[in-house]
């Protein structure tokens, strides 16, 4: 549930990818075409949204599905 503090239970498990494929985030930033501030700022759970297009190639460029790098917790 989001809470009046943007608070939500989407947990990004991007940490573990990046790590699972030996890339860096940087790297990583580079082929998706983004900075390494905007992957950061996901990366830390703290993104308000994504864009389907970065989605899309952060998917491509780790060989993932959307449900590897993000997850909801009822809880969280």
């Amino acid at each position: 549930m989001v809470d009046d503090n943007g608070s939500h239970g989407i947990e990004v498990h991007l940490d573990r990818l990046l790590t699972d494929r030996g890339m860096t985030l940087a790297e990583l930033a580079s082929r998706v075409g983004v900075t390494n501030v905007n992957l950061s700022i996901l990366k830390n759970g703290r993104a308000r949204a994504i864009r389907f297009t970065t989605l899309t190639r952060i998917c491509e460029a780790l060989d993932c599905q959307p449900g590897d790098l993000l997850t909801y917790d009822a809880d969280g």
